[in-house]
């Protein structure tokens, strides 16, 4: 069988991070940088797994805030003492806990008050990478002397360096080099697949070392200055462009010290005339149950990298560190030396070997015999565990401690002169996410990476505080303040105070009042978060209510600690209807329009006036129809009661209106026999027509149209157009003088206006082209606020043009939009001559279907250009300023814009024309008009979104989000005629949409999070969840959340054995769970059943089994096993529950309809875990240590064993389709059984002979092919055939390995879906199969017929060899799975469909050529491509 494996979710949160100024942007001369659009300050880089994506960190204006009574409220229910100073607000939305201080005003040092700014994450680029990322470091290289960029240097699994810069002529990274390590003696070990790789960078960027296993580590030096290059040129008798100097790897113990054996961590020293590296490490290794005999075994090794004599000097040397450090960080150069973190304590080493030690719990005196301080009273309470924790220096002398549950803990080094004379801790400042990693940037700015939630920037900053004289504490203790968070019981006196200054202020009557001494505290501030869900620990289908649709949805439990939960995730954009409109009609076509209702007063008509910072509601809507021929159109306004009223119906039918002359007429495009163009009163009646004859011939009818005040674009469908332009002072159109754009017989195919807004659009004169004579309009001067408008046309050759207005002057002409190249710049050509056709031009595949230039984007719009070709391919480029030409201008232009156009989103549509373009009524009717329209909508206060909708066939939503970038998500209609945003019934997030139900009023589902790749809904449940199941008779989530307990072990007689001995010691923790019964959104728990404190669940299934209480003699139940933990002395044991789900009556206070309860039908005991279960054919399949027992459930009460089988060591999945059961194990591989009842019994029917760590097996079938796939510890998906007639297979014994494809991350949690392609067997579906991995990713495995594969693996050939990849990777090494038993790899069989998404983004020029060579075409491959994807 072949399969295409597909990631429909790249991985979620943040493993790796950099921050640094990558992108041209974050120059400080680099651009328009107004107060009203704010400047980027830095970029931030972060990874995970094989995602790595480019944010740059804006500071902003802070919008305005209207609820100024809300605030009110808030501050009232604030303790007294903590309330936030003026201008703060609380920004408490994810449970960060922090205090927003970037909204507060600032005052400058002159009293000078600067505007209130806030700092936001704004999504750059996004790259799935073909290797997984396993560090991201800045670097300077002496090519960043010139462009004052840095550069950004990539590690990868497989020991790789990648140095990457960014290019602004592709708006893209580009590859400088790549080194590979994998080849080095230290990889060929068998144990280097475990092996962590770290990557550090110099301070100075001198060199970059990256750890190999075996104790090595790769350095890689950089040039510095053009003498170092220079003198290498005249060296090695060549030019060097490139900016290192050879690699090479540094064996630590022989090279450096015998010593350094067992490499824990390693960073760079600063200061130093030579790159300089510490290195921690434990050349004896230990464990807690041998410290009697080895401890302290962790030691520190500071030594020099002499790049030119190729000598490693160590300059110091310090053993006898506790044996349980696990990281270190560089001070500062002003007091040198590091800090260690290590379980139980936090050390700092100077350069003399100095050791201070400061304790955070009572282990350290009892596993260590270093010299402890003495501690407080307060400080011998102290018990805290820093397994997991991340720290920071955030200025020379503090430090902040993470712990592993986002507690921030600050430290400060105290001096004794310039020595440190001993550590001091304060109190917990805040809760932030859970730690991965953290990074200080420059500014004061600290980035917390969390691969569980999400990942927040926060900021420090030193302030002057005054204190009363009674409360001077003058213990020289960390100065570090934050207001207080609603998740953790701080006391209100948490301010430790720093050395304080007095200072005495005279009154204002003259006497002198008490001294008033100050402190410099570090407050901590929240400014931005980027939103992640962590891992899938278990995931499950259900079913979600959209209003009255009825839609599928993957529940999946996610997160760790504080932030576990649920996210549910839909394949299409989840809308609800509020009302059907059926009297409207609009199967042709929808506008609401804002129209100004003009007031009579004393015989005149005047304007209301409208409240600038109050937007307007819509008041009217056009609709129109086919039906009647030759169409009806319909005016509607809304009556008092909610309803629609219609109030004129005109014969004909509308292609387009709009709001006109500052919203006081409507300009309605109506075709009735001839076209009209007419402009309307407000109410509906007419203030002039505009009948488009030719010499009182009537032209062609109008095919499209676009509207923007004050212009009027019509295109016919000869492909002629007509311009027409509104005088304001006379209130009516005229037709406008289109000469420059050529002869009047030229020819368009579509085209399009643009309102610029934020500037962006600048032309660039031709200094000797004659100045033109300047025109202005009454229109012009009112919009000269800064706005501009564009007209963007298409010519049937491909050259799209934009020309400026009301000039018409043209700016920019390029022939690559038809062809989709990736940038799109000026050609600089002259007007495009385009004429008419003899016989008539027919369309061509690659026309120029639709094109709109829009703003898309969230709080800060950005202009798009979204094409779409008549092939169905769609593309969206993003447009970003580009430099002036350095060359002067052809004598034919006068201007150009600068502006270029970057693609960010391809995507190709599987569309179907009619054979002949029929002219007949009903072909008329029956015509699906794909159109890209508009629009802006407000989902909730605070939240604005600019985006487009695409009707048709394939109707689709394109959204921008300021995180996630560029989205096109599935409308889940099967076709739509007309949409668009209305706002008549007084709510900004309502849309009128006529779908194949007709016309409705919809909005888009609450809370729903549209930075992923999926629309997702969240369910914080504040508390992790290790298994879900969804019960499809009630529809309700049964869910095992996880806790930890304190576990005390206990001896036969019941005498607990060990117990706590002093307030810093602890008992230590074990796993229990809770069974919990969810209503299906997640929010309301129902019902729970409490486990032993020493129990946790290991699986959740929901079960068919036999029972007398329904008439099918069949029900669900749900079905529990557990582990029972009893300490290292003795075995573990296990147990099965069943549990039934039952209604009650519910609570009349509760205000809900219907109550469920768990009812706990068995239990049963079990010898050993109780690790996995599964219904087969009305039984119950659990697997209990090396066995695998089928029991029946007799008289609802007991369960009864009919067959067993002993299997391998611990069984990890299994999985039953009809009577054939798939074990996999976690030593044994899988094996392949089927289960008979006459007699009862278990037959082997084929295993695999090699020995491999399955993390989970399924059946995959399709078309009467079965395959068993699996996937292990490493991420490497199986494909086993099952095969009694091949001689391999020992007749059948053997299961047979076809396919072995590395999926980078394991996964525990999969589902088995039916897929019914529109050519396959509609009887019985294909199974595709939706596997949930621990980054988050979430992947798809779907069967491929022959003829498609066959296509597609030659494509996948020819990408890996003419594609540039990101960072020069490698795909097909990538996905290789390296196999000692055969000759060569089993790679065939699974297509890689991250790299078979790349030949959707290439031009069109590079597709025909790539298919060409394969012997197909373009357009057979993307038919292919298209029935392949899609989430489910």
């Amino acid at each position: 069988m072949q399969a295409l494996r597909q990631e429909i979710l790249p991985p979620s949160g943040i493993e790796f991070a950099t921050c640094l100024k990558f992108t041209p942007s974050t120059l400080s001369d680099h651009g328009p940088s107004t107060s009203q659009s704010g400047r980027t300050l830095f970029n931030v880089v972060v990874a995970r797994s094989n995602l790595l994506r480019i944010f740059e960190v804006r500071e902003e204006p802070a919008p305005i805030s209207t609820q100024k009574e809300d605030e009110k409220d808030m501050r009232a229910s604030v303790r007294r003492g903590t309330e936030a100073v003026e201008g703060e607000v609380e920004m408490d939305v994810s449970g960060e806990g922090f205090v927003n201080m970037g909204t507060a005003k600032s005052t400058g040092q002159n009293g000078i008050i600067h505007p209130a700014t806030v700092n936001k994450f704004y999504l750059v680029r996004e790259h799935r990478l073909h290797g997984t990322v396993t560090g991201l470091e800045a670097v300077r290289t002496v090519h960043s002397l010139e462009d004052k960029l840095d550069r950004l240097l990539v590690s990868f699994k497989d020991a790789k360096l990648a140095l990457l810069e960014w290019s602004d002529a592709i708006h893209d990274v580009l590859t400088v080099s790549i080194h590979t390590y994998e080849r080095a003696p230290q990889l060929m070990a068998l144990d280097s697949s475990l092996f962590r790789a770290e990557l550090r960078v110099d301070p100075l960027s001198r060199c970059a070392a990256l750890s190999l296993p075996k104790d090595a580590l790769a350095i890689l030096p950089f040039y510095q200055t053009q003498a170092e290059l220079d003198l290498m040129e005249q060296e090695s008798s060549q030019a060097r462009d490139v900016p290192y100097s050879p690699s090479f790897v540094l064996d630590l113990a022989n090279d450096v010290d015998k010593r350094i054996r067992n490499v824990i961590d390693f960073t760079f020293l600063p200061g130093f005339n030579n790159p300089t590296i510490a290195v921690l490490c434990q050349y004896q290794q230990t464990w807690t149950g041998r410290l009697k005999e080895y401890k302290d075994t962790v030691g520190l090794y500071i030594f020099t990298l002499d790049l030119v004599t190729n000598n490693y000097p160590v300059i110091a040397a310090v053993d006898g560190l506790p044996y349980d450090c696990f990281s270190l960080t560089p001070c500062s150069t002003a007091t040198g030396g590091v800090v260690i973190l290590a379980g139980n304590a936090v050390i700092f080493v100077d350069q003399s070997s100095r050791r201070v030690i400061l304790p955070v719990n009572g282990w350290p005196p009892r596993t260590s015999d270093l010299p402890m301080p003495s501690l407080t009273a307060q400080e011998q309470l102290r018990d805290l565990q820093l397994e997991g924790a991340r720290f920071t220096f955030i200025d020379d002398k503090t430090l902040f401690v993470i712990l592993k549950d986002g507690t921030v803990y600050p430290i400060e080094l105290i001096l004794d002169g310039k020595t440190v004379s001993r550590l001091s801790m304060s109190d917990a400042l805040a809760r932030t996410t859970v730690p991965a990693l953290v990074k200080r940037v420059e500014g004061g700015y600290v980035f917390v990476g969390s691969v569980v939630g999400p990942s927040v920037l926060l900021r420090t900053v030193h302030v002057e505080e005054e204190i009363q004289e009674e409360d001077i504490d003058m213990s020289a203790a960390p100065a570090t303040v934050v207001a207080p968070v609603d998740t953790m019981d701080l006391d209100d006196d948490e301010d430790l105070y720093g050395p304080s200054s007095s200072s005495e202020k005279p009154a204002a009557n003259g006497s002198n009042e008490p001294t008033k001494k100050t402190r410099t505290v570090v407050r901590l501030s929240f400014c931005d978060a980027i939103p992640a869900y962590g891992p899938i620990c278990d995931m499950a289908f259900g079913i979600a209510r959209n209003g009255d649709r009825i839609v599928p949805e993957l529940i999946a439990a996610t997160g760790s600690g504080e932030l576990g939960g649920f996210h549910m995730f839909q394949r299409d954009m989840p809308t609800r209807s509020k009302r059907k409109l059926h009297a409207i009609g609009g199967g042709r076509g929808m506008w609401s329009l804002i129209v100004r209702q003009p007031v009579k007063v004393s015989g005149g008509t005047f304007e209301r006036p409208a409240n600038p910072y109050h937007a307007e509601n819509d008041s009217v809507i056009i609709s129109t129809d086919a039906n009647p021929s030759p169409g009806l159109s319909r005016i509607a306004t809304r009556s008092a009661h909610s309803d629609i009223t219609i109030t004129t119906r005109i014969p004909g039918t509308t292609l387009g209106a709009a709001s006109f002359f500052q919203g006081t007429a409507i300009l309605h495009i109506l075709f009735n026999v001839t076209n009209v163009i007419r402009v309307l009163e407000p109410d509906g009646s007419e203030r002039q027509v505009i009948k488009d004859l030719d010499r009182n011939n009537p032209r062609p009818k109008i095919k499209s149209c676009s509207i923007c005040d004050p212009f009027v674009l019509i295109i016919r469908e000869d492909d002629s157009i007509g311009l027409f332009i509104g005088e304001i002072e006379r209130g009516k159109i005229r037709r406008k003088d289109m000469s420059p754009m050529g002869d009047k017989s030229s020819r368009y195919l579509t085209g399009c206006f643009y309102t610029d807004t934020g500037g962006l659009f600048q032309t660039f004169l031709n200094e000797q082209a004659p100045a033109e004579t300047v025109t202005s309009t009454l229109q012009g001067a009112m919009n000269a606020g800064g706005s501009s408008q564009w007209l963007v046309l298409a010519r049937p050759q491909g050259v799209v043009e934009i020309w400026t207005l009301p000039k018409l002057t043209l700016v920019f002409s390029t022939p690559l939009l038809a062809t989709l190249d990736p940038v799109l710049t000026d050609t600089l050509d002259p007007p495009a001559l385009s004429l008419p056709q003899d016989p008539p031009r027919k369309p061509q595949e690659l026309d120029i279907d639709q094109i709109a230039l829009v703003p898309l984007g969230e709080s800060r719009p950005r202009p798009h250009l979204i094409v779409l070709l008549r092939s169905g391919q769609l593309a969206i480029y993003d447009a970003v300023a580009a430099a002036p030409p350095a060359e002067p201008l052809p004598s034919a232009r006068s201007s150009t814009l600068l502006v270029k156009f970057v693609k960010v989103l391809s995507k190709a549509f599987d569309i179907t024309y009619p054979e002949e373009e029929q002219k007949s009524v009903l072909a008329e009717q029956k015509r699906i008009s794909r159109l890209l329209l508009p629009f802006v909508t407000s989902p909730a206060p605070g939240q604005t979104f600019s985006g487009v909708f695409f009707t048709g066939d394939r109707p689709s939503w394109i959204i921008s989000t300021d995180k996630g970038g560029v989205k096109l998500f599935p409308s889940g209609h099967s076709v739509v005629h007309a949409f668009t945003a209305s706002s008549l019934w007084e709510s900004r997030g309502d849309f009128l949409l006529y779908s194949e139900e007709g016309p409705a009023l919809v909005e888009w589902m609450p809370d729903i999070q549209l930075d992923g790749h999926l629309p997702a809904r969240s369910a914080p449940r504040s508390r992790p969840y290790s298994n879900v199941v969804f019960d499809a008779s009630t529809s309700l989530i049964v869910a095992a959340s996880s806790f930890q307990n304190r576990f005390a072990s206990y001896d036969e007689d019941g005498n607990i054995v060990w117990e706590p001995d002093s307030a810093n010691i602890s008992f230590p923790y074990s796993e229990c769970s809770t069974l919990e019964l969810l209503s299906s959104d997640g929010s309301i728990t129902m019902d729970g059943y409490e486990f032993a404190p020493n129990e946790f669940v290991n699986c959740i299934a929901s079960v068919p089994l036999e029972t007398t209480s329904t008439e099918s003699g069949m029900k669900d139940f749900v079905a529990v096993g557990t582990t029972i933990n009893r300490g290292e002395d003795l075995a573990v044991k296990g147990a099965v529950y069943i549990f039934e789900i039952v209604e009650v009556v519910p609570d009349p206070s509760a205000n809900v309809k219907r109550w469920w309860r768990l009812k706990l039908l068995c239990r049963d005991d079990a010898k050993g875990p109780v690790s996995f279960l599964c219904g087969m054919n009305g039984y119950l399949v659990s697997s209990m240590g090396q066995k695998i027992f089928v029991r029946a459930f007799d008289l609802d009460e007991r369960l009864v064993g009919v067959a067993f089988l002993d299997v391998g060591v611990y069984v990890t999945s299994l999985r039953a389709v009809k009577n054939l059961l798939v074990i996999g194990d976690a030593v044994k591989s899988v094996w392949f059984v089927a289960f008979q009842e006459d007699p009862y019994k278990l037959v082997i029917l084929g295993k695999d002979p090699q020995l491999c760590c399955i993390t989970r097996a399924d059946l995959f079938f399709a078309d009467g092919h079965l395959s068993i796939v699996t996937c292990d510890e490493e991420g490497i998906v199986r494909l086993y055939a099952y095969d009694p007639r091949d001689p391999e297979s020992k007749s059948g014994q053997h299961l047979l390995r076809r396919t072995e494809f590395h999926g980078q991350t394991e996964y525990r949690t999969s589902q088995l879906v039916a897929r019914r392609p529109k050519t396959g067997d509609p009887e019985i579906p294909q199974a595709r199969l939706v596997c949930g991995s621990v980054d988050g990713s979430l992947s798809t495995l779907t069967y491929v017929d022959d003829a498609a594969f066959k296509r597609l693996h030659l494509l996948q050939g020819q990408l890996i060899r003419t594609v540039q990849h990101v960072a020069a990777l490698n795909p097909k090494a990538f996905r290789m799975v390296r196999n000692e038993y055969v000759s060569r790899p089993l790679s065939k069989g699974v297509l890689d469909g991250n790299l078979l998404a790349t030949f959707e983004d290439l031009p069109i020029g590079r597709q025909n050529e790539v298919t060409r060579q394969i012997g197909t075409d373009r357009a057979t491959v993307l038919k292919d491509w298209a029935s392949l994807v899609g989430a489910w």
